[in-house]
Formats: C-alpha cells, sequence, structure tokens
C-alpha cells in the first residue's frame, strides 16, 4: 500500500511492502514539490512491521524527520 503526503514543501510516500515471510517492510519515497521530476530519495526496509499499518506511519514519521532535519 502507498500513500502520498506532502510536509513542508516535500512529497513524502511511504510504502509498506509485504515479504514473502510476512512481514512488511517500511519503505519511502522523499522529493522536493518543485524540484525536477526524478530527483527523489529513496529509502528500503527502515524497518519491518507485523501490521501494514504500522509500517506506513512508521516511514512517514522518519520522513518527516528526515524533511525536517534537511531544511
Amino acid at each position: 500500500m502507498n500513500r502520498l503526503i506532502r510536509y513542508k514543501g516535500y512529497r513524502v510516500a511511504p510504502a509498506a511492502q509485504r515479504l514473502p515471510n510476512g512481514l512488511f517492510a517500511a519503505n519511502l519515497t522523499i522529493e522536493k514539490s518543485a524540484a525536477e521530476p526524478g530527483h527523489a530519495y529513496s529509502f528500503d526496509a527502515l524497518d519491518y512491521f507485523f501490521d501494514e499499518e504500522h509500517a506506513l506511519a512508521y516511514a512517514f514519521r522518519w520522513g518527516r524527520l528526515w524533511v525536517d532535519d534537511h531544511q
């Protein structure tokens, strides 16, 4: 499952990827809203969760911290 959230001029797109073992990997893509297409930062498998919603929430929180740290 993927979602797109705008945060402080960035597009933060958390994603949860179901793995063969039943866990969900928390993945994330971040790009500046006004940036040229294709200029994005991708982070795969930030952590693993039993629940898809927890993976998405974690990736979004991680993304907000990244944006706050890079402004």
